[in-house]
């Protein structure tokens, strides 16, 4: 499986993101997308992921499952948590499941793996901003799709959730996932980078 991108232009709001834009990655491999705030980082995962179309250059997947679209192989992780406030752990990350579809998972298993089993009975709305992150991250694992996108993924985790993300990207990565991934601050795998310019 391998994810590219061709002379890729990303245009919002009538200003050019960036231009000519190529990237690479393939099974097994994470490409960590580093640049100033405004340069578009956020904007290439939501190319990839199909909810903006590029104003030129192509986006492809080589591999993967023939009959799924890129999207439909892929899981967004926004730099916002999706939660339903008033739902409980177990109900947001159920919804998820559902929603996204595929081979479930068993749901206190992947809380379990994301340190939130203790908390799988509460309304999100009690959770730390921590534990929110924890909760989206289970996401990952409930529904299992070999393309990882994440924006910023290890905002308000802690040390040990970070370990605890690390460790689940380095299993994800050894099963023959990729992983882009827009950040600030290192992943804590090994991951090639990928910079983007423009203004702040």
């Amino acid at each position: 499986m391998r994810l590219s991108g061709s002379g890729v232009s990303c245009v919002r709001g009538g200003r050019e993101v960036f231009s000519g834009l190529d990237f690479a990655v393939s099974a097994g491999e994470a490409l960590a997308v580093t640049g100033r705030n405004g340069s578009g980082k956020t904007s290439l995962l939501r190319l990839i992921a199909g909810l903006l179309m590029p104003q030129g250059g192509s986006i492809g997947l080589e591999g993967g499952t023939g009959e799924l679209t890129l999207p439909e192989q892929a899981h967004f992780l926004g730099h916002r948590d999706a939660l339903k406030p008033a739902l409980s752990v177990t109900e947001n990350l159920a919804f998820w499941r559902e929603f996204l579809g595929g081979e479930a998972f068993d749901l206190a298993e992947c809380l379990a793996a994301v340190g939130l089993d203790h908390a799988a009975p509460l309304p999100a709305a009690f959770l730390s901003a921590g534990q929110r992150r924890r909760l989206s991250i289970a996401r990952l694992l409930a529904a299992r799709r070999p393309i990882w996108l994440l924006d910023e993924p290890t905002n308000a985790l802690d040390t040990s959730g970070q370990a605890m993300f690390a460790a689940l990207m380095d299993d994800h990565l050894a099963r023959g996932g990729l992983i882009v991934a827009a950040t600030h601050a290192p992943l804590g795998i090994a991951a090639r980078e990928l910079r983007i310019g423009g203004a702040a």
